[in-house]
Order: structure tokens, then sequence, then C-alpha cells
């Protein structure tokens, strides 16, 4: 497969309401936004066909759960095959009866549907109980050979561990997204607000350095929830270069798509003069599989 120099990447940042047709229709009416303005592969944010229900813990929300293939895939992949773009589709699996996965669908152009990624990490923290919900991912870190070039995929809260940007980056892979839903608690934005979202950016930019790939995270917008217990999304998606360089932000509270060209030829640039993976010592390494070494 000859990967292309560049390719345009569009991200797509939208508000989420409580009917997920209405929530599929708009990420389509998206989607050929983002294809019209030029954009090859096109990734939504993180379960974008709901609201985030895991701010609860609430046994009738598994009725938002599908199967893949299934009703997202079958409207989606006509529109990635009519546009000639890849869609990367963050959607609430159901994988059986009682087993359930935080996962992602990648379209290609032609429509076909090239495989999954199943969320690994998986948080546990006030106002985001993803473990009553999703089984932590079982299929590794993946790349996938799109028409436009090698891609991995890894969903919000994989992008706090470098291990996992390693070891999807040693795929081939020439950028990675992360489909995300972060937020504010409204108790904690005043004080810690600041430093949260400088945190998060940070991280996935050391990702890109670390790595010498292209990084792009997309986030949603709006405040979902009680007053007093809901989150307000800080959505600001936007694509890092290898050098850890940010190449187009979106806003916090509007919905936008940012359509951003990556040049293949910066990474070699920069894995030339930044050599880390020559020189990662892999025969030193093996005690990161433990938990802990004291």
């Amino acid at each position: 497969m000859v990967t292309p120099e560049k390719f345009r990447v569009g991200l797509v940042q939208t508000a989420c309401g409580l009917d997920p047709q209405v929530n599929l229709d708009l990420a389509i009416r998206k989607v050929r936004e983002a294809a019209a303005k030029g954009a090859q592969i096109i990734c939504l944010e993180e379960l974008f066909r709901s609201q985030y229900f895991c701010r609860e813990e609430d046994a009738r929300l598994f009725d938002l759960a599908e199967t893949i293939p299934g009703p997202s895939t079958d409207a989606l992949s006509p529109v990635a095959k009519e546009l000639g773009v890849v869609i990367i589709a963050s959607l609430f699996e159901k994988r059986a009866i009682g087993l359930y996965h935080n996962t992602v669908a990648v379209i290609d152009a032609d429509g076909t549907l090239l495989g999954i990624y199943r969320k690994m990490h998986i948080p546990d923290d006030p106002l985001f109980f993803e473990k009553f919900y999703f089984t932590p991912g079982d299929l590794g870190f993946r790349a996938f050979d799109t028409k436009f070039g090698r891609i991995a995929v890894l969903i919000c809260w994989d992008q706090w561990y470098p291990e996992a940007a390693r070891l999807a980056s040693l795929t081939g892979a020439k950028i990675l997204f992360y489909p995300t839903a972060i937020g504010w608690h409204p108790a904690e934005k005043a004080e810690f607000g600041v430093a949260q979202h400088d945190a998060w950016r940070t991280a996935q930019r050391a990702h890109a350095i670390a790595n010498g790939i292209f990084v792009a995270a997309v986030n949603r917008v709006g405040f979902e929830g009680p007053p007093d217990r809901g989150l307000e999304f800080w959505g600001q998606s936007f694509v890092s270069d290898p050098f850890g360089r940010v190449l187009a932000e979106a806003s916090h509270d509007q919905e936008e798509i940012l359509i951003v060209e990556c040049d293949v030829n910066v990474m070699e640039e920069v894995r030339r003069g930044w050599p880390f993976l020559r020189d990662r010592r892999i025969d030193a390494y093996g005690p990161i599989v433990n938990r802990f070494l004291a």
C-alpha cells in the first residue's frame, strides 16, 4: 500500500442531545460538511450518539448500546462510500448479552468496516463511572490501513497513558486519534479548571513528541446533567504535529469542524532529529509489565 505524503483530517466537535437518532443525523451532516471542506479522515467525538451517560450508574442506560456492525455503521458506511472519506465512529458496543465495550469503528473510504478498537483503560471517577458499563478492551493497540494512510485510534482515558501511545505508534501509524468526552466538574472548575485542561493538552502533545507522530484529540462541548452534578465539556479539539506544535485548535464552547493537513515528511524530519525510537532500550524495559516495583 502506497502511503500518501499528505492527508487531511477533519475533527467534528459538537454538543450532544438526548435523542440518539438526532445525534446521528447531526454527525452525518457534520461529516458531509467536513468532506466538503476537504477532509479525508473524519473523526467523531467519543460516544457521539448520546449524552455522556456514564455520569451515573443506571442499568436502563445499557439500552443505548448497539452491535457492530449495527445501526450506526449501517448509516455511516454509505456516507463514507458516497463521499470517499474515512470515518472514525465511537460507539457503545453490545458485544453479547451482558458484555459491553466502549468501541471505535473505522470505516474506510469505500464504505468497508476495516475493524474496531475497544477502549483499553476504563476510568472510575466521580461523574465518570465507566467501569459500570464497559469491559476493558481485548484487541490490543491496533493500526488500520485506510485509503489515506495507516492510522491508530485510542479513546479518551487512554490518552493519559504513554504506554498506549507508544504501542499504537509502533504499529507504523502516522497519526493517533483520540475521540474524547472530558470536561469540568462544576465544583472544581474555578480552582482546578485551567490546570486540568492544560494537563490534558500537554499529555497528548507529549505523546506526539515522544513518538514523532501526529496526534488528534476530538472532544465534545456543552453542559450535560443537573447543574450541581453535571459536566461542562471543554471542547478545544486539536491536532498536534510530531514536534508538539498545535496546528489547529477549536473553541471551548462552540460546535466546530477543524480541517488540518498533516505532512508525513514532518514525521521523517522529526524522527531523524530526535531518534527516540532508535535509542529505546527495549532490552531493559521488561519490568514495565509489573504493577509496581518498590
